[in-house]
C-alpha cells in the first residue's frame, strides 16, 4: 500500500515533469518474478526506472537510510521502503554481498521484479564499466529468473554529483530481452560461469545505452579519480 502512495505521491510527478521516453516496454513480463539489470549513472536512476513501470520493482539500499534516529530519520526509513528500498548492512563487503543476494532472492520467490546495478556504484564519468560477478549471477542461477538488460539514458545530466537542483530534460529507458541463463542454474559457486553471465549481461546493456565500456571496476576508476584529483591539489598547492 505504501508503495501504491509513493507511486502516485513521487512517480506522476516525476513523469509529468521530465517525461521520460521508454522503449521495450513490452519486455517487461505482466506477471512472474525477473532480474532488471540496469547501467547506473544517477542517484536518481532508481526513481526514474520504478516511475515508468507498471509493476513494483524492488532495489537495495545501504542499512543506514532506515536505522537513523529521529524525526528526519523515520522520515528517511518510510520514504525509502516507500519506493521499494530494501536495507541492506553493508559494514562488512563480504557480508554485504551475501545479505543483497538474500533478499533479492527472497524477492524473486516472491514472483516480484528485482532492480540491480551490475557495476556495483554510479559511473564516475557517464562510461560503461566492468560488471561484478557476485550479485546478478548469483540470483539469476539460483532462482531461474530472466534477466532483463536496461540502459538509463542522460540521467547523469539531470542531476549530477554535487548538484541540488535538477535539470528539466527527458532522460530515457531502453529495456531490452530477456536472457535466459537457466542452462546454468546450480552452478552459482562456479566463479567462471558467473563471470561469463556478468559479461553477457554487461554486453547487452552496452548495446542498449550505447555507452563507452571499460573493462575496469567503476570503484577503481572513483578511487584513481580521486587520488589524480588529490596528487593534483597538492601539487597547485606546493
Amino acid at each position: 500500500m505504501l508503495y501504491g502512495v509513493m507511486k502516485i505521491a513521487i512517480g506522476h510527478p516525476l513523469r509529468a515533469a521530465f517525461r521520460p521516453w521508454v522503449e521495450g516496454m513490452e519486455n517487461i513480463p505482466k506477471h512472474g518474478p525477473a532480474i532488471l539489470a540496469s547501467n547506473h549513472l544517477s542517484f536518481s536512476d532508481s526513481f526514474f526506472l520504478p516511475a515508468v513501470l507498471d509493476r513494483k520493482v524492488t532495489f537495495i539500499a545501504k542499512a543506514e537510510y532506515f536505522t537513523t534516529p529521529g524525526v528526519k530519520g523515520k522520515l528517511t526509513a518510510a520514504f525509502f521502503k516507500g519506493v521499494g528500498q530494501l536495507p541492506v548492512d553493508r559494514s562488512g563487503a563480504r557480508g554485504a554481498g551475501e545479505a543483497a543476494i538474500r533478499s533479492g532472492i527472497k524477492v524473486i520467490e516472491s514472483g516480484e521484479l528485482f532492480g540491480i546495478y551490475p557495476e556495483g556504484t554510479r559511473s564516475p564519468d557517464g562510461r560503461l564499466y566492468r560488471g561484478k560477478p557476485g550479485g546478478l549471477a548469483r540470483i539469476a542461477l539460483a532462482t531461474g529468473a530472466p534477466v532483463i538488460p536496461v540502459a538509463m539514458i542522460d540521467t547523469e545530466k539531470i542531476q549530477p554529483p554535487g548538484k541540488v537542483v535538477p535539470k528539466l530534460m527527458r532522460p530515457g529507458i531502453r529495456i531490452g530481452k530477456p536472457l535466459d541463463f537457466s542452462r546454468y542454474q546450480g552452478m552459482e559457486q562456479d566463479r567462471f560461469i558467473l563471470r561469463s553471465v556478468t559479461d553477457e549481461v554487461m554486453y547487452e546493456i552496452m548495446k542498449l545505452s550505447g555507452q563507452e565500456y571499460v573493462d575496469v571496476y567503476a570503484s577503481a576508476a572513483k578511487r584513481q579519480i580521486a587520488e589524480a584529483a588529490k596528487k593534483q591539489q597538492a601539487e597547485s598547492g606546493a
